[in-house]
């Protein structure tokens, strides 16, 4: 399996998980010059980013810390440019939530980090 076919099929396995927690999915693999976020789901009131990241093992590191501060960043720019071509306004609420897979294992963390 391709690396593209095996993140869309983590991506899926993350994207049941929300749903089945009570989230519902706006968008998937949202790209744009910047970069991408896996998945944009909504919450409530709150409007949700969220990095998804599978390993197989912990050989490179638990998935967790593939989610840096580099990584972090882009995602919140990308986020900024989110809403600035969706015309959301500034005082939505705004989350990043990190869902990782290691295995069978999935971890899902809602506020993973903050917006900077």
């Amino acid at each position: 399996m391709n690396k593209r076919k095996e993140g869309t099929k983590y991506e899926d396995v993350a994207a049941d998980y929300m749903t089945e927690n009570g989230y519902r999915i706006v968008e998937r693999n949202f790209r744009c010059r910047i970069g991408e976020v896996d998945i944009i789901a909504r919450k409530g009131n709150v409007l949700v980013f969220t990095e998804v990241k599978y390993r197989t093992n912990d050989a490179k590191g638990a998935p967790e810390y593939a989610v840096n501060y580099y990584k972090q960043k882009k995602i919140t720019k990308v986020c900024d440019y989110y809403r600035m071509t969706h015309h959301i306004p500034q005082s939505q609420q705004i989350r990043f939530d990190v869902c990782t897979i290691m295995g069978n294992t999935l971890k899902y963390y809602e506020n993973a980090f903050l917006y900077g």
